[in-house]
């Protein structure tokens, strides 16, 4: 199961991996978020960015991957790399995540299940709040709920 370690500075510990995460949007404005098979929280659709990808590629093929719906990639939200936690796998690897979240768009398909994901919706923000959501995505799903700022970095 996915844990996190937090503490001053922990990121030192641990190598830094990159990674994307999609906001998609319906049309009322809810938030689409995943729910977690290994470990059953709630999250923006994303993953890893692999070797010979662009951010935005790898953003489309994480969302493809996980709900298996094509999306555009339209827009920065931020970028986030907080030093002070760290993401350990259920391999016992671990690594201080670098992550971009991008607005996307559905652009076929329907949100469905997969391997890595239990259940999809479409929250409000309220809503969201509610859930429990992977603590690192807290700041995000904020963030993608304030439309008119500017991209976010740490």
């Amino acid at each position: 199961m996915l844990t996190y370690e937090f503490g001053d500075r922990v990121g030192r510990t641990a190598p830094i991996r990159l990674g994307v995460t999609a906001a998609i949007l319906d049309p009322d404005g809810r938030l689409l978020l995943t729910r977690r098979a290994d470990n059953g929280e709630w999250c923006l659709p994303g993953g890893a960015v692999d070797p010979g990808e662009s951010l935005a590629e790898a953003c489309a093929r994480e969302v493809r991957e996980e709900i298996g719906v094509e999306a555009r990639i339209t827009r920065l939200i931020g970028t986030y790399s907080s030093p002070d936690i760290v993401a350990v796998y259920p391999d016992g690897d671990r690594a201080q995540i670098v992550a971009a979240v991008f607005r996307a768009e559905i652009v076929a398909g329907t949100p469905g299940l997969s391997g890595e994901v239990t259940e999809v919706g479409f929250f409000t923000a309220d809503e969201a709040a509610a859930l429990a959501v992977i603590a690192t995505q807290r700041r995000r799903i904020g963030d993608v709920f304030a439309p008119d700022a500017p991209p976010f970095f740490d």
